[in-house]
């Protein structure tokens, strides 16, 4: 049997599309249908308010469906451009760019379905404040977004800018690598800062004064949550501009695709971890406004605390790639 290079190319995008996009739609359903169930909810005691409650859901899930229009945007890309046949590291790039964008648009998918649907179950618990709540969602939402972008453009750097004249090994382990690395470390950022987001809507809803308090600790607690994401997009960038020397045997290869599953990997649980931690942060600077600086100052230690794990990954990852 021949080797045809055209044939790998084009079965990697089509793999890589359907990576994409189907893991890509799991988050934003998931998180659409927690944002309608809660509208439902909401309608449900409230009837009078079903117009802002529905149209503040129909807001929400556009904003929840933004990862996976990054994912489908990634999938059209690879089923439909056409890619030159002569460079053996093509396919190993296309693939990494669906993993990429796949993984990475689940968590913010999810983690932007929170405070859609705990803003619907506010606006019937206090009409009041229909239009903060709706901005508070906005916003909140938006940062769970960070890790789909991040995944957005590492996909478009291995689909766009494919190493040309450098050895094939290591550097199609290299691709893998920072695919499997951006994308991982998002799903946890987005569900943490989703978790964060949620806290905050409900707490605005709890307690309207505590808007503000309950705004600032959200986006502390949501800017912590996307370290871990950060790392895994640093490990790429690393991956993807380093420099290596062409590899006789698997060991270097090996090094290079486990540092971006390890990064990507160890950067799941510190993400959800600290939305966690900001969650009840949130909730409870709703509750009792006048300790917000203490409860916020208790939660950035503990959030620093549970970061830890995600900068063992790092390390290591750092220690596979330029110490192996």
């Amino acid at each position: 049997m021949s080797f045809d290079l055209g044939g790998y190319i084009s079965g990697a995008a089509y793999l890589g599309a359907g990576i994409s996009i189907g893991f890509g739609a799991i988050g934003a359903a998931l998180g659409m249908g927690y944002t309608a169930g809660f509208a439902d909810r909401a309608i449900s005691d409230r009837p009078d308010r079903s117009g802002d409650i529905f149209k503040n859901m129909l807001i929400g899930q556009a904003m929840t469906e933004t990862a996976a229009i990054f994912a489908l945007v990634v999938a059209i890309l690879l089923l439909f451009l056409k890619f030159g046949t002569d460079n053996m590291l093509t396919p190993y790039a296309l693939l990494g760019a669906g993993i990429c964008m796949g993984f990475g648009a689940l968590g913010s998918g999810l983690g932007s379905g929170f405070p859609s649907a705990y803003a619907c179950q506010g606006m019937a618990r206090q009409p009041a404040v229909t239009s903060r709540l709706t901005t508070d969602m906005l916003i909140g939402a938006a940062v769970c977004q960070t890790p789909a972008i991040f995944a957005l453009v590492v996909s478009f750097i291995l689909i766009f800018a494919i190493p040309q004249g450098v050895s094939f090994s290591p550097y199609w382990a290299a691709l893998l690598g920072a695919g499997f690395s951006t994308g991982l470390a998002g799903i946890g950022s987005g569900i943490g800062g989703g978790m964060a987001g949620g806290a905050s809507c409900e707490g605005i809803a709890r307690q309207p004064d505590s808007g503000r308090a309950a705004t600032i600790t959200m986006l502390l607690g949501q800017a912590v949550a996307q370290t871990p994401a950060i790392f895994g997009l640093l490990v790429s960038f690393v991956l993807l501009f380093g420099s290596y020397p062409p590899a006789e045997d698997i060991i270097m290869p090996i090094s290079l695709l486990s540092a971006g599953i390890c990064m990507g990997l160890g950067g799941i649980g510190p993400g959800i971890g600290n939305g966690l931690t900001a969650k009840e942060a949130v909730s409870w600077v709703s509750r009792n406004i006048y300790e917000a600086g203490l409860i916020t100052r208790t939660m950035l230690i503990a959030q620093a605390v549970s970061q830890s794990t995600a900068i063992y990954s790092l390390v290591v990852a750092l220690v596979l790639i330029f110490v192996i």
